[in-house]
């Protein structure tokens, strides 16, 4: 009940609402135009963005169901006051001790994109399994292993090589995950080059290599792991390089607050229609 009265208590500005509409709209003419038939999901990346925003894509007739945020605190505050029928991926680097809080307590997460450890993937399948025991889910909590893909060494992510192992751990040690596939967020610099001309991206081919390999590993086909590549910058690029999965955030939602200026929930009351 809480939380349906926070929805109903959550409004939202039809202007914004308009603008919003129109923004994913242009984004997912730009996806099928690329994509050529195949399906590529959207998520639409809410970091530092009120629930209002959310709420107003979820709602038809966007009818919007995948969204990303980065921080594990704030994904669990949204999921709370927004509906479940919404699907929430956590696409930020995730330390291991948030990890069993955030998979027992949003039944809503549909998807974990930034596996790196095996420390991560048990500390989810904790989570998910004390979760599984206080209610019956209809699915597995999915899993994205992280790749670095550009040996930078500040990004997260397991090294292409070790890849396998990690996947392995996870189809055979975590029952209550899904092994859904891959993820990279590659060099800025190269990001930018694929956006301005129509050159390949290494890091996008290196994840569909890694994947392959993976895959031939496992003893499963290729297209049961899915390649999570592509932002604001450089989406349509990822798309024609293979990607299943792409992460827009500013193009949808514009430019984000300071961290420290964001709020969960925007009171719209005072402002003029």
């Amino acid at each position: 009940m809480e939380n349906e009265t926070a929805e109903n208590d959550m409004r939202i500005h039809p202007q914004r609402a308009k603008q919003l509409a129109e923004n994913i709209g242009n984004v997912y003419q730009r996806v099928e135009k690329v994509a050529g038939g195949r399906k590529v999901r959207l998520i639409a990346v809410s970091k530092l963005k009120p629930a209002n925003d959310v709420l107003a894509l979820h709602q038809e007739p966007q009818k919007q169901l995948d969204f990303g945020e980065n921080y594990a605190q704030e994904l669990t505050e949204k999921a709370g006051i927004l509906p479940k029928s919404i699907r929430w991926h956590m696409i930020g680097a995730l330390q291991t001790n948030k990890c069993k809080p955030l998979a027992e307590q949003v039944a809503n997460l549909y998807c974990v994109s930034s596996v790196d450890t095996a420390k991560k993937a048990d500390a989810l399948e904790k989570g998910r399994a004390a979760l599984a025991e206080k209610q019956e889910l209809s699915s597995k909590l999915r899993v994205l292993v992280q790749v670095n893909t550009s040996g930078e060494a500040e990004k997260s992510g397991v090294e292409p090589g070790e890849t396998a192992a990690l996947c392995k751990h996870v189809r055979e040690k975590c029952p209550h995950l899904q092994l859904a596939g891959l993820m990279t967020i590659g060099a800025i610099a190269r990001s930018r080059e694929s956006a301005l001309a129509d050159s390949v991206n290494e890091d996008f081919v290196a994840l569909r290599e890694t994947r392959d390999k993976v895959a031939k590993e496992l003893g499963v086909a290729a297209e049961e792991l899915e390649l999570s590549m592509g932002m604001s910058s450089d989406f349509e690029a990822a798309i024609g390089q293979g990607s299943d999965e792409v992460r827009v955030g500013t193009t949808i939602f514009g430019e984000r607050p300071a961290k420290k200026d964001a709020k969960v929930k925007e009171d719209v009351a005072e402002e003029k229609s």
